[in-house]
Parts: structure tokens; sequence; C-alpha cells
């Protein structure tokens, strides 16, 4: 019998167990962002503990941090053979509005083969998943083919800010030839993907002031600066009629796209008019020259996240407002610092300022991109453990959005990082009803099972970076 035979037969007589305590860690309302739920963070990770430690693990703790605890454990007894470090997170995003959920939000529900609940797809259940892995391989065979190190964090949905710390502080205890994360997505059902890179992100607010008070349009309009059409005349600087952003600088560091990956992204065969209709818009609109797919991975971007300013109630308001601002979010894409962005905005207001108003910029969060060459030894392998448990190729993807410290990762422990995840974009992660599709559930077991063999496979020395 093989080692994935064997998996398959110990998932599927495990599978009422595992769904079952599956529930009880989701039964945890382990939210990071409210104070209330201190003590269920703490709750959460002594379940991790619980559950680390029965899946055969060593060294099991829960490490105190400035904010929420996280949990460490390993198993290091593969001699001479690579080390993966899986990350993932325990806590979750608040609920509301809680009307709008057909189940409790922490009372898990199992409706058409999909498990309803906050966390099930980000990022409980992913991280069960590893748990799960590693749980079978030492029923099965009494060991591991490689060794394993997991950190499980409590902040990850606020941002990670006691994170980047931990990781610096514990570089030695946390060494390793591969970081594992799953917290990302398939291409769609029966799609899997390996993610292989991801945007970075810097925001700026940026407010307009002029008079020290409204002022009375038929007494002062036409001959004091409005701060409305001031910033609507400073936005229209920023990109051009084809979305080509105008700061200058803004591109002098995007690392091209290969002539593979072009080509990778091609064979995908999205279909940009299925998209049209999805999201119910006239037509796409974007940087010349680029697909659909290429401008949200491999591009970066200059979004107006919210314009806020004078009168907007029912009926009108005959006034100048006083003040006027926008909130700007940049996405990054390899070789863009955000430090350097957020400069090179500045630079951009303070040239293109229009008079008669003060105008002042406040940074906000800030996170580096990331990339590991599609074609690394890590990465590729990641794509015949899917193909061997979905039977369909893997796509090799990049990722729109961010997640700022796998960046940290990346930079502080210098390992390739691998995203090999298992939800769905119609999950509802974030949002009411978030769920689970328990096909993926049933198949990722599998398919992170076989990986471990899969890096055995790999020296050391080719694994790195």
């Amino acid at each position: 019998m093989t080692h994935l035979e064997k998996l398959d037969q110990y998932f599927t007589e495990q599978r009422e167990t595992h769904l079952e305590e599956l529930n009880d860690f989701l039964r945890i309302p382990s939210i990071s962002a409210l104070s209330e739920h201190k003590p269920d963070m703490q709750q959460a990770a002594e379940w991790l503990v619980n559950s680390l430690t029965k899946a055969g693990l060593e060294n099991v703790s829960i490490d105190e941090t400035d904010g929420h605890p996280v949990v460490y454990a390993d198993w290091l007894h593969a001699e001479g053979k690579p080390t993966i470090l899986v990350y993932g997170h325990y806590d979750v995003q608040p609920v509301d509005p809680l009307e709008l959920w057909d189940s409790a939000p922490f009372g898990p529900e199992i409706r058409d083969n999909k498990l309803y609940a906050r966390g099930a797809s980000d990022d409980k259940g992913q991280v069960f998943m590893h748990i799960k892995a590693v749980e079978a391989l030492m029923k099965e065979s009494g060991s591991l083919p490689v060794n394993v190190k997991f950190l499980i964090e409590g902040e990850e949905e606020i941002g990670s800010p006691s994170l980047e710390s931990y990781i610096v502080d514990n570089k030695d205890k946390l060494a390793a030839d591969v970081i594992v994360i799953s917290d990302t997505g398939m291409q769609g059902p029966g799609k899997p993907a390996v993610c292989y890179g991801l945007r970075g992100l810097c925001g700026v607010q940026v407010d307009v002031k002029g008079a020290k008070g409204d002022l009375h349009s038929g007494l002062y309009g036409g001959g004091v600066q409005n701060p409305l059409h001031a910033i609507v005349e400073l936005l229209a600087s920023f990109r051009d009629k084809e979305g080509t952003i105008a700061v200058e600088g803004f591109y002098d560091n995007v690392r091209p796209l290969s002539d593979e990956e072009r080509a990778a992204y091609e064979a995908l065969g999205f279909d940009e008019e299925d998209l049209k209709d999805e999201i119910d818009v006239p037509g796409l609109f974007g940087e010349k020259g680029f697909s659909y797919l290429e401008r949200t991975w491999a591009r970066p971007t200059l979004e107006l996240n919210g314009i806020f300013g004078g009168f907007s109630g029912e009926g009108i308001k005959t006034v100048l407002p006083a003040e006027a601002g926008v909130k700007i979010t940049c996405r990054l894409v390899p070789d863009q610092d955000p430090d350097e962005i957020v400069e090179k905005l500045k630079a951009h207001i303070e040239k293109n300022k229009p008079t008669g108003v003060t105008v002042t910029v406040t940074e906000f969060d800030k996170g580096k991109p990331f990339i590991t060459p599609f074609d690394h030894p890590a990465i590729q392998a990641a794509g015949r453990s899917y193909e061997k448990v979905y039977n369909v190729p893997t796509a090799y993807t990049r990722g729109g959005g961010s997640i700022p410290i796998v960046a940290a990762f990346d930079e502080i422990l210098e390992l390739p990082v691998v995203l090999m995840g298992f939800g769905l974009s119609t999950e509802n992660f974030h949002a009411p009803n978030e769920h689970f599709h328990l096909e993926n559930f049933d198949q990722g077991l599998r398919v992170i099972g076989d990986y471990y063999y899969e890096i055995e496979n790999i020296s050391k020395s080719d694994l790195k970076k």
C-alpha cells in the first residue's frame, strides 16, 4: 500500500471524528480585534496545544507576546532531511452583522457538504488540516518523513502587530528550509493552485483644509478655493485616462513579468467576459498592454478607497466646505518598497497641490510584496501533490492581495514561502455565512500529507532561495 493509499484509508476512517474535533475548535469565538474575547483567545491557544500534543508533536508551548500568544510545536527527528515551518492563525474576524448569518457564527453546521462557521475557511479549518496530516503520518508510520515546526499566531486578522518581533527574537528556533502557509485559495472548484507571490501595500490619507469653517457659497463662491474642487483636481493628477499611474518614479523598480509567467497565466483560460457578468460591470478597466490577471497579480495600483467632505444629506446645502479628504491605498509588486512609494506620493501631492488650501498626508499600514520563483522546487513539489489528489494540472498564480507577515517571513528567515491553500473565493471569509467546502477539506488533508513525502526527496541545498 502506498503512503497516499494509507493516508486515504486513515482520513476516511477518521472523518467524523476529525469533523467533531474541528467543530470544537470553531466553537471558540477567538476574535482578536475585540478585547472582551481575550479569554477566548487563550482558550483557542490551549485547544491548539492539546491538539498538537495529541498529534505527536513535541516542545509544544504557548509563547507570550505583547498581544495575543503564539503557539509553537515541533518534531525534529528526521536526521538530514528538510524542515518545514507551518504557519497559520487561530484568530478570526468579528461576525457583524449578526442578522445576516443563516446559522450561529460559532455554532458549526454542515449544509450541502459545506461547513458553516466563522473561521471554517480562514484559517482554523486549514490550520487543523496541517495538524491532522501530521497526526495521520505519525499514526501510520510512527515518524515523519521530514522535520516539522508549527507557528500559529493569534493576531493575523489585526495585522500581526506582535509577530515580526517574535520572529526576530526566535530566528534560530524558527530556522527551517521552507515555510508552508494554507491561508489562500484555489483557482476554483476542483482547480488547485499554488500561490507564489503576493502584492505589498501602503496607504495614506490626504486631508485638504480651506477656510476656518464652512462658507456661504453665495457670499464666497468664486472668490475662495473650495476644498472639494481642490481635492478633485489633486486626485485627477494621480492617473491618466487609461489607468497608468502618473506619480513620478512609481514604476521605477517594478519587476517585469517573465515570458514563462505570462504564458502560464494565459494557459489558465481566464474569461474576462464572465468576470464582467459576475460583477455586473459594462467593461473592465486598467493599465494598457496587460491582461486582467496580469494587472491584478503582477502590476501595482493606486486606488481611492473613500472620499469625504461637504454636505451629503437629503436636499442641498449651499456651502463651501472647510475640509475634504481621501483615503488612498497602493498595491505593490516585487522590488517596490512601501516607504519609497509613500515618499513618491508625498512628493507628487506637494507638486500638484492646488492653491488656496493646506494639504496634510497621514501614513497608514505598510507591507512589502513577496515572491518565490514559481519554478522553485518547493513550489513545484506542492503542484505535484495537488495533481496526485485532484487529478488535474495545478495552476501557479500570484495573489492580488497582501499578507504583510509573509514578506516578513521571506525577509527575516530568508526562506522560500509556499502558499498552498484550499479555500474558495466564494466562501465568505470575513463576511456572514463563512464556510468551507468539505471536498477540499477531504482532499486537502491528503495533499498536505503527500507534500511531506515530496519535500523529503528534495535536498536542503536545492531548497535554498
